[in-house]
């Protein structure tokens, strides 16, 4: 018998049902239901407390820069399409899903770069954590989102190593878009509800 027989008999042969999903997808998954769940809750005090104030945000607090962050937000968004773009590039040819990808990183990479600048400004103008309700909110439930940003940039650059050497499995691409789609989709909710 060949070693390619054998194969071949074992997976006719395993009894085992196929999984509807590859575990690092469903793990995944799991991962960023419990991550909906901390936003949902973070952005319920933040309800509350909007709710029982007089204004918002409270005097004497900078504004917040809605039409940049529109910008930025059309940035991620893109990051978002182009991750798409590869994912479909990935099932005709791989090398072909390098170049959305890589172009999906950057721009990713961009949306944290020019929020951290943003914030740079907002702490010259007098907004930090202890300055007011509005200022704690605002660096907590944003500054989650970066390091989710920043974690999903990191397994980004990752798949894309892989797929650069041709080692990128889809379970692994797929669970890493997952992530990725989350953080994209995540954020027009946010700038929503603490920027407008």
């Amino acid at each position: 018998m060949t070693p390619r027989s054998a194969a071949m008999l074992r997976v006719i042969s395993d009894p085992r049902p196929r999984p509807i999903l590859p575990n690092a997808v469903l793990g995944t998954l799991i991962f960023v239901i419990a991550e909906m769940m901390m936003f949902a809750g973070l952005i319920s005090a933040l309800s509350i407390v909007k709710a029982g104030a007089v204004g918002w945000p409270p005097p004497g607090q900078p504004r917040l820069p809605v039409e940049a962050t529109a910008f930025n937000t059309a940035v991620l968004l893109t990051s978002g399409v182009l991750l798409f773009v590869a994912n479909r590039d990935y099932a005709r040819d791989r090398k072909l899903a390098r170049s959305p990808l890589f172009w999906a990183i950057g721009l990713g990479a961009f949306f944290v770069v020019f929020q951290g600048y943003e914030w740079v400004l907002l702490i010259r103008q007098g907004l930090t954590l202890a300055s007011s309700n509005h200022g704690s909110f605002f660096y907590l439930i944003v500054g989650m989102h970066a390091l989710h940003a920043i974690a999903g940039l990191t397994v980004l650059a990752s798949a894309g190593f892989k797929l650069s050497k041709g080692l990128l499995k889809p379970s692994t691409f797929a669970a890493t878009q997952v992530f990725w789609y989350f953080v994209v989709g995540l954020w027009p909710v946010l700038y929503y509800l603490v920027y407008l």
